[in-house]
């Protein structure tokens, strides 16, 4: 099965709670549909570079999937529908990267930077 990267972006005024339920959510969405959910983090409330919705801030959760095309349409339609739910990013990918994403690990822990001049 083809393998995808999801981000979704969610209002600003839900709580914690009711933003992992989202993942949650859509993780049961796929598996009604012959996908499996690999991964998923929930990156927290991030501040966005422009308003959408009138919201400056949010939740921001990530999902690392094995399912099938129709699955994913399924999953991203009902995530378009959803009033919670503001942006939503799908992407094919070969293979996943192994251990947390770089939005999760530490500075200290991300590759060296060139040195500003």
């Amino acid at each position: 099965m083809p393998l995808y990267e999801h981000v979704f972006i969610s209002r600003q005024d839900l709580s914690n709670a009711q933003a992992e339920s989202l993942v949650e959510h859509f993780s049961t969405v796929l598996a009604d549909n012959g996908g499996t959910v690999v991964d998923s983090e929930y990156w927290g409330v991030k501040t966005m570079a422009y308003k959408i919705n009138k919201n400056r801030k949010g939740h921001y959760a990530f999902l690392r999937t094995n399912a099938p095309s129709g699955a994913v349409q399924e999953m991203e339609r009902l995530m378009r529908l959803h009033d919670d739910v503001m942006r939503v990013l799908t992407i094919k990918v070969d293979e996943h990267a192994e251990g947390p994403s770089v939005q999760m690990q530490k500075r200290d822990e991300r590759d060296n930077r060139r040195e500003r001049r």
